[in-house]
């Protein structure tokens, strides 16, 4: 009965991948790109993070751990959240409420919020979880029976049931269908279990979730994933754990037609090169063996997975790790993510908690918070400034210093020796003097394009056009407007100025409901700036409706303000 089960979902996923693929998005949505990898942080301190940090940093969005209730393990392990439970909002990082808290302060913060689904499996054993439920490893109640889990030599092709290590190179139904680790691995050609994956992602995405970092996709075959794709709201922007080994019968490009990949070779080679030479980066990008598309590829220097690992740079690696990040939101390759998890002796150890329940994340205090590294933030604002432009002006003195320049909108010199470097460079930059966004100081272009600088020992100088000695001064400014609204309909604010998107409908600040029917939004603005702004209404459909009247007008001043407004 199974296989004919299978037989039958292969048509519909074959119907799926044709028809239903183009739901996901080929890159994040908007000019702000970075991705803050928020790893383990509960939902309280990711919600202050993206008000007093992320957002106005300039990153584009936050990486959040798997929502869902899941096996509990005391808080001892990190690994509990990814055996799921069930597909209610109570984990070990907060509850459902807090967790759309969490979405709205982010989203007011012109922040997007992608979380980590875990969809290919459940849990390798009967427990308890965070939330209070008993399971068996192929039973849930009220979602799944022993009916909708691969079984031995039926669906997966070994007599144990498991993923061995010869599947990865000769089998990739094994690798997809056998149970990674001993996790019941489910039946994901099912259409109930589809309907049932589908259905939780599409709750995050009613919750305000832009889209999802999916777990373990290597495991669930491409034409599967597509079929649940296709099954989701909206266009939530997908990128899949798919791990390269050479060789192997799984392979990331296998994955590119239907969503983003995270690219692991990445991270490899950047340790090997600061390990070794850094101008042997001058060709870095997919012509590296096994390295995919930049324009499918999502970057990072370290995962919760590779720092445990000895394969690429980790926090432990100090300034070599913040100098690749600095490389990484330099160079012009994929959707670059920063990682920020905790610190740890025992690599199975879990976050800080109390009772199993995550306490609010203090930076230099257990958790690490590269994303706020001055270096690290200025390179944030560099990376937005400087996107599509290709990379020029390139000069490697010796093998531990490089410099380039990104067309002509920013330049940049990297030192990874023990010592400092003192050199003179072509930037491609108009004459001036620009403040050093990746640290102190200020550097002098002269008429020909040239710069003299010291590049302080595992340091960067890094320039932007338009950039001055003094960095622009910001100020919050929180919109409240009332707006009777009907059922899916919400409200939204649109300006002059690009932090208001440009009069851009579709990039719309959206304004968060919770004192409906005032509508309200805190937007960080450039002080002692002049625009027009207006709000919009948007439809379950996308239909947009302009407030009437002239344009609204409004002068920031030198601190944070309040515009309280009526829908007209």
């Amino acid at each position: 009965m199974k296989r004919l089960k299978a037989g039958i979902a292969a048509l519909f996923t074959m119907a799926a991948v044709l028809a239903g693929t183009g739901t996901a998005q080929a890159a994040p949505p908007g000019d702000r790109d970075v991705i803050a990898n928020l790893w383990s942080w509960n939902w309280n301190s990711v919600a202050r993070e993206c008000t007093d940090h992320l957002g106005p940093a300039g990153y584009g969005g936050v990486q959040v751990s798997p929502p869902q209730d899941s096996l509990t393990r005391g808080g001892a392990v990190w690994w509990d959240v990814y055996q799921p439970a069930g597909y209610t909002l109570t984990s070990k990082f907060g509850n459902e409420s807090q967790f759309a808290a969490m979405v709205r302060a982010c989203h007011a913060a012109g922040v997007r919020v992608y979380a980590d689904a875990v969809i290919n499996h459940m849990t390798g054993q009967g427990s308890t979880s965070y939330g209070g439920a008993s399971f068996g490893k192929y039973t849930y109640p009220g979602l799944y029976s022993p009916a909708d889990f691969h079984y031995y030599s039926e669906d997966c092709g070994n007599t144990d049931n498991l993923i061995h290590d010869g599947d990865y190179t000769g089998s990739a139904r094994n690798v997809q269908n056998c149970e990674l680790v001993g996790l019941s691995d489910l039946e994901t050609e099912e259409e109930y279990v589809r309907g049932a994956i589908a259905g939780y992602l599409n709750k995050l995405i009613g919750l305000g979730v832009d889209g999802f970092r999916v777990d373990a996709a290597k495991h669930t075959s491409p034409a599967d994933l597509g079929n649940i794709y296709g099954r989701l709201s909206g266009s939530p922007y997908i990128y899949q754990e798919v791990i390269y080994g050479s060789g192997e019968a799984v392979q990331p490009g296998q994955y590119t037609g239907i969503g983003d990949v995270l690219e692991f070779q990445y991270g490899r080679y950047l340790r090997e090169k600061f390990y070794g030479n850094i101008s042997d980066l001058r060709t870095f990008g997919e012509s590296w063996g096994g390295m995919q598309p930049s324009g499918r590829s999502v970057t990072f220097v370290a995962n919760h997975d590779t720092e445990r690992g000895t394969g690429a740079l980790s926090y432990k690696d100090g300034a070599a790790y913040r100098l690749a990040t600095v490389f990484q939101l330099a160079w012009n390759y994929g959707t670059p993510q920063v990682y920020d998890g905790f610190t740890w002796s025992d690599r199975e150890a879990g976050p800080p908690h109390t009772n199993g329940f995550v306490r609010d994340a203090v930076c230099g205090s257990g958790w690490e918070c590269l994303h706020r590294d001055p270096a690290i933030t200025g390179m944030v604002g560099f990376h937005n400034a400087v996107r599509g432009t290709a990379v020029a002006n390139w000069s490697a003195p010796n093998g531990n210093v490089i410099a380039f320049s990104r067309g002509t909108r920013g330049w940049i010199a990297i030192n990874n020796g023990t010592g400092s470097h003192a050199g003179t460079f072509p930037t491609g930059l108009p004459a001036g003097t620009y403040a050093n966004v990746a640290g102190s100081g200020t550097v002098t272009v002269n008429g020909g394009g040239q710069a003299t600088v010291t590049v302080p020992a595992k340091g960067a100088v890094a320039i932007v056009a338009g950039g001055t000695t003094t960095p622009p001064a910001q100020v919050p400014v929180t919109f409240n407007v009332n707006a009777t609204t009907t059922w899916g309909t919400n409200v939204f604010l649109v300006g002059s100025i690009g932090e208001l998107k440009s009069w851009n409908p579709a990039e719309a600040v959206p304004l968060s409901s919770a004192a409906y029917p005032v509508w309200s939004a805190t937007v960080t603005l450039p002080a002692s700036t002049s625009f027009e702004y207006k709000f919009i209404k948007k439809d379950g459909s996308g239909n947009v409706t302009w407030e009437s009247g002239a344009n609204r007008a409004y002068t920031t001043g030198s601190s944070a303000a309040t515009i309280n407004a009526t829908w007209k």
